[in-house]
């Protein structure tokens, strides 16, 4: 009896599970597995985000402080800046009147749309043309005061090259709006701001470097002899029919030259008859410029770039100088993931005022600082008078995240309205897939106000 329990014993110790309890086993690890792979995917989807919204404030704080650092050097001259000497106004405040370069050489500026003579890049607004329902002043026939449109233009798009105002920027050699890559984005705003490269120019006076010629009897510039100081660029910088600036703290003049190995010599075929510029005196510090290069023109587009598996994305792009290598970095892109940009131009006007306008108002207004010069300046005169620049941009984070729900798609652009919806709604004016972007994104609105430096009320 006693060897027949122990045998029992033994047998119930060996007995494996039963296939009820196989089941269970394996259903209760299906739980823990799926539980397990829930909290992974959840942590990943939510570690993805999180590195892509990281990634796109980090991108948003660079494309506005670039910007920035351009617009404030909007009108900016040697050692000036766009405003004179404070004239009385309406109301008994102080503004300045227009100090800008006197012009001696006929071709700054072309006759027909699209044409200029090399000098000026990126130029929309010509003589006798229109812009947003403005004829501008015909083509000079005498030395003029150089205008103040010439400085900055802004161009805000919508949907289609029609809806730019006031014109399209394409006719300054812009691509067109459009979805393919290469393209502008469409619905994105155009800015050209102008002004004098602080690191170029040659010093008139300094002992051992450059120095002018001039009459005795009349004080006309007779001839320019370029001697590069060691701080400055070689006299091979000022390539062969670019224009001359000759500028001291007070006033500049522009005009055509011809150029033998550094020598230049005001060009009387090129320059208006009857007019040569004058010598400034070594004290007021004067300094010579190319104006084809130094006068530098700095536009800022959006264009249409691949984002890689299908996808495209728009990158934020400074143009210099028309995009011609020849004249320095051409065109360079800065960052991706921009879709939107826009501007408002915090103007001051005759009266103290200052309203924030977008471009169209300010091509159309009348209302100019004290003290225009002329017709020449007084077209478009409102240009000047922007004291400052609201930029707004909208990032996307680039890689589309197909786990978003609906309230992470949602996203604000103040410019079209102040409440947040998804990329699909009609309170968006300019909708991603109106661009041919997805709507699968993180979305983000970067605003920054710019002061205009170079404005001196």
């Amino acid at each position: 009896m006693t060897v027949l329990a122990m045998g029992h014993a033994v047998l119930r110790r060996q007995r494996g599970v039963t296939l009820i309890e196989l089941m269970v086993a394996m259903v209760l690890g299906l739980l823990v597995a799926a539980g397990i792979v829930t909290v992974f995917s959840s942590t990943s989807s939510s570690n993805k985000s999180q590195t892509q919204l990281a990634r796109l404030q980090e991108e948003g704080r660079f494309a506005i402080s670039r910007l920035g650092s351009d617009l404030r050097m909007a009108n900016g001259q040697y050692c000036t800046n766009s405003g004179g000497t404070a004239l009385a106004a309406s109301g008994g405040l102080y503004l300045d009147h227009l100090r800008t370069p006197y012009v001696y050489a006929k071709s700054l500026l072309g006759t027909a749309a699209g044409a200029d003579s090399g000098a000026l890049h990126d130029l929309t607004t010509l003589w006798a043309a229109t812009s947003g329902g403005v004829t501008y002043p015909a083509a000079p026939t005498a030395p003029y005061s150089m205008p103040s449109f010439l400085y900055m233009r802004g161009y805000d798009c919508g949907l289609t090259s029609a809806s730019c105002t006031p014109i399209d920027p394409t006719t300054a050699g812009l691509p067109a709006m459009g979805k393919a890559i290469g393209d502008r984005v469409i619905g994105s705003s155009v800015i050209t701001v102008r002004y004098v490269n602080p690191s170029s120019g040659w010093s008139i006076g300094s002992s051992g470097g450059s120095s002018i010629a001039a009459s005795s009897s009349t004080g006309a510039i007779t001839s320019i002899t370029l001697k590069p100081l060691s701080s400055e660029l070689p006299a091979s910088h000022f390539a062969a029919g670019d224009l001359a600036m000759l500028a001291d703290c007070s006033s500049a003049e522009i005009f055509a030259v011809t150029n033998a190995a550094g020598v230049l010599t005001p060009d009387s075929t090129k320059n208006f008859t009857g007019s040569t510029p004058a010598a400034q005196q070594p004290e007021a510090a004067p300094t010579l410029f190319d104006v084809n290069q130094d006068l530098q023109s700095v536009t800022y587009y959006l264009k249409v770039v691949d984002a890689g598996n299908g996808f495209t994305t728009g990158a934020l792009i400074r143009r210099v100088n028309g995009g011609d290598t020849a004249y320095g970095v051409g065109e360079e892109e800065l960052v991706r993931g921009i879709e939107r940009m826009d501007f408002l131009y915090g103007v001051q006007d005759a009266t103290g005022n200052t309203s924030f306008l977008t471009a169209s108002q300010i091509e159309a207004s009348t209302s100019c600082p004290p003290s225009e010069l002329n017709a020449v300046t007084t077209t478009g005169c409102l240009w000047r008078a922007v004291t400052s620049i609201e930029v707004s941009v909208l990032m996307d984070g680039q890689v589309p995240l197909y786990t978003l729900d609906s309230n992470d798609l949602n996203y604000v652009y103040t410019i079209d309205s102040t409440t947040s919806a998804p990329p699909s709604s009609a309170t968006h004016t300019v909708k991603p897939s109106d661009q041919g972007f997805v709507d699968q994104l993180l979305r983000r609105q970067f605003t920054a106000l710019v002061a205009v430096r170079n404005y001196n009320p």
